[in-house]
């Protein structure tokens, strides 16, 4: 196994594609409330990963206007809470096989997402996924949010393993940033968000799919280091 004993994930972005879903029902909803629609996607890039207080005020920064925060928030997770539900995400390539080959080698395997804890559990008992996981700290759980630490940090608490010794998972700026934060071996795995000179700050290997990760643990096992 190399040095490392643990793999914490976020969720959204990796280990399903939903993210295009937020991003859709942020148009959608933007375009109810008159919002312009071109500044939607960079709104999307900053509160990735974000809790609700964080996002607010990069949403009152990006539109400056009066409209209610979270009143846009529940537009907007009405329409993924029904997208969710019918016709359902897909999970990630490679991500089925990841978890089984973690779970085959004797890793902890953990979650860290910023996603509510009944949102999450429905989406991972719907796929037969959550039984793959050792811990799961949602958002709800920790006081500050990504891109603070504190969550990685929860979750290689709760795991029982060093954060030097834990990879985390990421496709957000805000995600990669607290995993990096934390001292985890972050990888960023590129789901819609490109990396910036951010990303690159506090992740260590950026790569297009999960499928990578399962080659670099081989090495990692073969060599004692990446």
């Amino acid at each position: 196994m190399g040095p490392f004993e643990a793999v914490v994930f976020d969720m959204d972005g990796v280990i399903f594609d939903s993210e295009r879903v937020y991003r859709m029902m942020e148009h959608r909803a933007a375009a109810k409330y008159g919002l312009p629609d071109e500044k939607v996607e960079p709104f999307c890039n900053l509160i990735a990963g974000g809790t609700k207080e964080t996002n607010r005020k990069h949403f009152e920064n990006t539109f400056g206007t009066d409209i209610d925060y979270m009143e846009f928030r529940e537009v907007v997770n009405s329409g993924v809470d029904a997208y969710g539900r019918d016709p359902g995400y897909d999970v990630k390539p490679g991500i089925r096989e990841l978890l089984t080959y973690l779970k085959e080698h004797g890793f902890r395997v953990g979650i860290a997402t910023s996603t509510a804890k009944e949102r999450a559990e429905y989406h991972l008992k719907r796929h037969g996924l959550i039984d793959y996981f050792d811990q799961i700290i949602y958002g709800d759980m920790v006081h500050r949010g990504k891109p603070e630490p504190d969550i990685y940090l929860t979750a290689c608490e709760t795991l029982g393993v060093a954060p030097e010794k834990t990879i985390g998972v990421e496709d957000s700026i805000n995600g990669v940033i607290s995993s990096g934060r934390a001292g985890l071996y972050t990888i960023m795995v590129i789901d819609l968000i490109q990396p910036d000179d951010r990303v690159r700050e506090y992740a260590d290997r950026i790569l297009a799919g999960a499928d990578g990760i399962i080659e670099l643990l081989e090495a990692a096992k073969d060599s004692g280091d990446f």
